[in-house]
């Protein structure tokens, strides 16, 4: 009886390390895959009751006006962090403290690895695996690669994802061809797609919009886009 009590312990460490190794070896495989393969679909997409409207684009055919825009809306740091900016995550930390719903200070590097390879719903567990997926993609596929998968995969507009279909949805153009204050008015609708309009945009999101197209000039003047344009 002794022997069987202390055996089961034993398998259960076992099984326990055979699924982690397992994990590892598929989120590598995984990861790696779409440093070179654009991602066929994500969840998001899937559980979207509007239906798909995309059209992969490399990042050479999209104009710096949209990368400098998401920059300059999302994440200024996004050349300098390691994918995680621990001042925005420490202010997170303090209103996710007061309650209410938990929010990630998340870096464009984080919303692609959630974008991409997990749910837009969840809470710290959901959190930890974007981490894990965030620390992959920037060892795995560096600064660029990440930009043009976000740009590809983020959410535009109802049933609409990555800013080539946006383009043409809103403005009837292809993504290379945007103005700065195109540009500025996708990046401004990106955190509230199925909310703010890009054409005809009043109140706020004009005012943002506007804002963004403002700090285009800082992004390209400062270099905050150079790890993406070497």
């Amino acid at each position: 009886m002794t022997t069987k009590k202390r055996s089961f312990p034993v398998r259960l460490i076992k099984l326990l390390i055979r699924l982690i190794i397992y994990f590892l070896l598929i989120t590598l495989l995984w990861v790696g895959l779409y440093a070179f393969v654009p991602p066929p679909v994500t969840i998001t997409m899937l559980m979207d009751e509007n239906g798909i409207t995309k059209d992969w684009t490399p990042i050479s055919d999209i104009s710096p006006n949209l990368t400098d825009a998401v920059i300059a809306a999302e994440d200024g740091k996004f050349c300098s962090h390691d994918g995680f900016d621990r001042d925005a995550i420490i202010n997170a930390i303090e209103r996710n403290r007061q309650g209410g719903r938990i929010r990630g200070g998340s870096t464009i590097s984080q919303q692609t690895a959630k974008n991409v390879f997990l749910w837009q719903d969840g809470g710290y567990f959901r959190k930890g695996l974007e981490a894990y997926f965030t620390f992959l993609i920037e060892k795995i596929w560096g600064k660029r690669r990440i930009m043009e998968v976000y740009l590809n995969v983020a959410e535009t507009g109802i049933g609409t994802y990555g800013v080539q279909a946006g383009s043409q949805r809103y403005f009837k153009k292809d993504a290379a061809d945007l103005t700065k204050i195109e540009a500025a008015r996708i990046a401004a609708a990106l955190p509230l797609p199925k909310q703010r309009a890009v054409n005809g945009a009043t109140g706020f999101t004009r005012r943002y919009g506007n804002t963004i197209a403002a700090r285009i000039n800082v992004v390209k003047n400062e270099g905050l886009d150079s790890c993406v344009y070497k």
